[in-house]
């Protein structure tokens, strides 16, 4: 969530404005005014707003605190226990958007929030839209997010989680797998670290085992010329790309560097 992007909040006593800004910042929050409104317009009663600010000072993420991170626009449900969506992530919704701009059906692999399916639903409008993932908190949460684009949640490791019916028929297989390498988890910042659960961070050795396990078995599901996006780091690109290459798809890297993000796509040849 941006701080900047914050809608405007209700007028609220100064004295309690500054007494949360002033909790905020000895907590060490960079952005604590902004932090501050957040907290204020999403509170509704002062215990809430008393709870937000000293699970925020406690070093949990805004996102989880006021219960939503903005994503492209839209405002995405989270819960504790559930991956946060990036703002770098909107860069593999836009270049999906990009490559199949008519795309109808849609699937949104390794969903967490659901963020990245419903985005794609809001800009492309009416489509069938599927969200997967093995973490039930994520599926629960999912669900509520796609469910304003009539989307569907399922629960299930990869694709097993998925209908049938969908073989052979997606057209934009967006699959935002986890990709830190095992011994890097570690190092991660404190709030992803500590607060996201290590299925959605921990990618394996070299932080590519599921992106393989996805590109081997999307060909099945993707109609032809059906796209498969996976987010990488810069330094693992290359091998994204030769997965895909192996998996019999035409790959095509892509970087955006003001948001540090790198995505792979890979389409299926008609």
């Amino acid at each position: 969530m941006s701080p900047s992007s914050s809608p405007s909040s209700p007028s609220a006593p100064s004295s309690s404005r500054d007494a949360v800004v002033a909790a905020l910042r000895a907590a060490g929050c960079v952005f604590a005014e902004d932090e501050a409104e957040l907290i204020l317009s999403t509170a509704r009663t002062p215990g809430e707003r008393a709870a937000m600010v000293a699970r925020r000072a406690a070093g949990h993420p805004l996102e989880l605190v006021v219960g939503w991170a903005e994503f492209r626009g839209l405002r995405i449900t989270v819960e504790p226990g559930v991956f946060v969506p990036r703002r770098r992530t909107e860069f593999l919704v836009e270049q999906a958007l990009a490559h199949a701009p008519h795309a109808s059906v849609v699937v949104d692999l390794c969903c967490g929030s659901g963020a990245v399916g419903a985005a794609l639903a809001a800009a492309l409008g009416r489509v069938e839209l599927h969200a997967a993932d093995i973490d039930p908190v994520a599926v629960r949460c999912a669900r509520a997010n796609v469910a304003a684009h009539g989307g569907r949640a399922h629960q299930g490791d990869l694709f097993e989680a998925l209908p049938g019916r969908l073989r052979g028929r997606v057209e934009i297989l967006a699959a935002n797998v986890p990709y830190v390498p095992t011994d890097e988890v570690p190092l991660l910042p404190a709030e992803a670290r500590d607060h996201e659960p290590r299925t959605a961070l921990d990618g394996g050795g070299d932080g590519l085992d599921v992106l393989r396990r996805v590109a081997a078995e999307a060909p099945a599901w993707l109609a032809p010329g059906g796209i498969l996006l996976v987010e990488t780091s810069e330094r693992q690109a290359p091998a994204a790309v030769e997965a895909f290459t192996r998996a019999g798809l035409t790959a095509c890297p892509a970087e955006d560097e003001e948001r540090h993000a790198h995505v792979v796509t890979g389409t299926r040849v008609r």
